[in-house]
């Protein structure tokens, strides 16, 4: 099994970032969702809410990003290491995260994107940002603004699987590409579905190893074209006939950031296109 495609995400709800290498922090992938639009009252705003945020492309770099939307003008960041101190939630029911606000110039960039007010704020430590959930041991309870764990590990040949229950089915949505999934890492040389085996198990991969803490529940996000915004039916149809298992609808595997005994520091930790991937137990 190997590495085919890394992805990341700067912004949460913003369109993807392809890469060849990652380094592997406590908190996942670095770069990946460290940046949260927020509404007026500190609530994160993601493509629930606003599904243009897929035409807007946010490209990290080390100090910084630099936003990018079709009629807007480029915005250079810096990562406001002394802006505003304030409490923000990436959802209602979680709990409030200390973050630094970007500036009246990015607030003003997104209300002429998404026409209403909003905030961008940055998660500048993300050791202060614990999941009010109890991890396995030996993985951090640290998180950037992901849903639900630091990574997100896709499996090629269950789309291929997916999509040909699609093509069975009559739809006329498919074949779906892989990044209407939002993964951060895919993975191919395994069987469909093998990635639910791994529940529970080290996985590594290139220099870091993970755990695999569930199955991914995929939500009404998973049916907005990560190019142009249409939403459809698919996958959450297909989906539920044929990945439904209790109340859920399975596409993918959660993973958390493992550290061993002698192992290297996550500074030492990368994942790159190419890599190995083994189930070590």
């Amino acid at each position: 099994m190997r590495v085919v495609s890394i992805h990341t995400y700067p912004v949460k709800g913003c369109r993807r970032m392809d890469r060849d290498t990652a380094r592997v922090e406590p908190w996942g992938l670095d770069g990946d969702r460290r940046w949260l639009i927020v509404d007026e009252h500190g609530l994160g705003l993601s493509q629930h809410q606003h599904r243009e945020l897929v035409r807007m492309r946010a490209v990290s770099r080390p100090g910084g990003l630099t936003l990018e939307a079709p009629g807007l003008p480029p915005l250079d960041l810096a990562e406001p290491t002394g802006g505003e101190a304030i409490q923000v939630r990436v959802y209602r029911e979680r709990p409030p995260a200390p973050v630094r606000a970007a500036g009246p110039e990015a607030d003003q960039w997104l209300n002429r994107l998404l026409g209403r007010a909003a905030r961008l704020v940055w998660l500048g430590d993300p050791t202060r940002n614990l999941v009010p959930w109890q991890v396995p041991a030996g993985s951090g309870a640290e998180l950037s603004f992901a849903d639900g764990s630091p990574l997100l590990l896709a499996n090629t040949a269950s789309l291929d699987q997916f999509n040909d229950w699609l093509l069975e089915s009559g739809s006329t949505e498919g074949p779906l590409p892989m990044i209407q999934f939002r993964p951060n890492v895919v993975v191919s040389g395994a069987a469909p579905w093998a990635e639910g085996e791994w529940v529970g198990r080290r996985i590594r991969i290139g220099g870091a190893i993970f755990h695999g803490t569930s199955e991914c529940d995929r939500c009404v996000i998973a049916t907005i074209d990560q190019d142009t915004a249409e939403r459809g039916r698919e996958p959450l149809r297909t989906l539920a006939a044929r990945r439904r298992i209790g109340q859920k609808l399975l596409f993918g595997l959660q993973l958390t950031v493992r550290t061993e005994p002698g192992g290297p520091s996550h500074e030492g930790r990368t994942v790159s296109v190419g890599d190995t991937v083994k189930v070590l137990d």
